[in-house]
């Protein structure tokens, strides 16, 4: 079955998802938030600032109004920024249609409500049915359709196997699970970690070094969705320890090469204008802190983090401080 799906959002995943879902034989339009963009991209086919060299298929609709990009829309993809998503449906609410299944791709919590995406969207469009799709999968390797496996999580079964269905290609494979908070828990707190092992290579160390934040940091992640109702299990699937050994350890990844820079002596504005694109995880970690205490949950990589970027801790007395910590057992 073909489908009428708006992806809001041009950025590099935004348009990978365009080039899949368009090669599926859906009916695709993207829109782009900036006009002048959008003329170019539309002309050569190319978003030569996110994905060069990658050609957009002439099927896709390419717009800079977002009435006409949603008009029609049985699935709506969320392809912003994790900030910038309450803004961008409470300033369009009523184009967004009671029927249309909504598909989120950022990952990150929102900063001021310490929310999940699954609650801002219940909050503003209650009706309409949502999905995350998360896992180990960097836009850039997915437009040069490299094998790539990711999930697709909704309280409701039946629109994760929706969109399982239109997602699913030669390339692009999609698993399908229930527990939303795990998921977009996951998604989120990777990022954070992420940003810990940047650092760690800025300063200098080495692989022994990154697989313990690696480990220790999925514990963490899990240790807190857990107490938010999260199925421990889902961590060691796709968008658990899948989604967080891609990001710690690829070079597409923004948020370690955010922490290479950090490691090496950037401020957190400095090293955001470096990479020249969203670093979720330096607002995530905002919040990652904020929900950890106020879930009681302990996390010292998450907290020690905190303090770099918030507090203008050093990171090498960070590394001495989760060091030097009082003596535990692995499993507690």
């Amino acid at each position: 079955m073909n489908y009428n799906i708006s992806i809001l959002g041009g950025g590099s995943w935004g348009t990978a998802v365009s080039k899949l879902l368009s090669e599926n034989n859906h009916n695709v339009k993207i829109w782009f938030r900036n006009e002048k963009k959008a003329e170019i991209v539309k002309k050569t086919r190319e978003n030569k600032h996110y994905l060069p060299d990658i050609k957009i298929p002439e099927e896709v609709y390419i717009t800079s109004d977002i009435k006409e990009a949603v008009e029609g829309a049985e699935i709506i993809v969320l392809a912003v920024p994790t900030q910038e998503i309450r803004g961008l449906i409470t300033g369009n609410i009523e184009l967004f249609k009671k029927d249309a299944v909504l598909v989120n791709l950022a990952k990150g919590l929102e900063k001021d409500t310490l929310y999940r995406i699954s609650q801002v969207c219940e909050e503003l469009l209650p009706e309409n049915r949502f999905v995350v799709l998360s896992g180990p999968s960097h836009a850039e390797e997915v437009a040069l359709e490299m094998p790539t496996t990711v999930v697709a999580a909704s309280l409701d079964e039946e629109a994760a196997k929706m969109v399982q269905d239109i997602f699913m290609s030669d390339y692009f494979r999609v698993y399908i699970n229930t527990d939303i908070i795990g998921v977009e828990i996951g998604g989120a707190l990777k990022n954070v970690i992420a940003l810990a092992v940047g650092i760690s290579d800025g300063l200098g160390f080495g692989d022994n070094t990154k697989a313990a934040i690696i480990n220790r940091g999925i514990h963490e992640i899990a240790k807190l969705a857990e107490k938010m109702g999260a199925d421990r299990l889902t961590f060691l699937g796709l968008s658990g320890i899948g989604d967080l050994v891609v990001t710690c350890t690829s070079e597409h990844s923004r948020n370690r090469r955010a922490g290479i820079l950090l490691g090496k002596g950037y401020t957190k504005e400095e090293a955001a204008e470096e990479v020249g694109m969203v670093v979720e995880g330096i607002i995530t970690t905002h919040a990652a802190y904020q929900m950890a205490k106020k879930s009681e949950v302990e996390m010292p990589i998450v907290n020690e983090l905190y303090a770099v970027l918030y507090s203008d801790h050093k990171a090498e007395d960070a590394v001495d401080r989760l060091m030097k910590r009082n003596k535990k057992h692995e499993q507690h």
